[in-house]
């Protein structure tokens, strides 16, 4: 259901993300901060700090981007923290899988 929700967001918002960056930027911003608050709750900070703690970085550094109007750079880095989190969401169910 979030995913449809989210799908259908992006579908009405698409048009209007060629002129407003801040709108990408937004719904970047708002993907990854899901994205590694999951990956907080699975117990990345212990089981795939690397990964978990890049996506932090990454989504505070989004941030900065942002308020300097950089929406461009901030969606990319927002989306790059995305994708760490998710590295450490697998990583952390995998080792929970494999410890006895």
């Amino acid at each position: 259901m979030r995913t449809l929700l989210a799908a259908a967001a992006v579908a009405v918002l698409l048009p209007c993300s060629v002129g407003c960056g801040g709108v990408h930027y937004a719904i970047a911003v708002n993907s990854a901060a899901s994205k590694v608050e999951e990956a907080k709750a699975v117990g990345a900070e212990q089981l795939a700090p690397y990964e978990y703690y890049y996506a932090k970085e990454h989504l505070q550094q989004a941030q900065v981007y942002a308020s300097q109007a950089s929406y461009s750079d901030a969606a990319n880095v927002a989306d790059e923290a995305e994708e760490y989190a998710a590295k450490a969401i697998e990583l952390s169910q995998s080792a929970r899988r494999t410890r006895p």
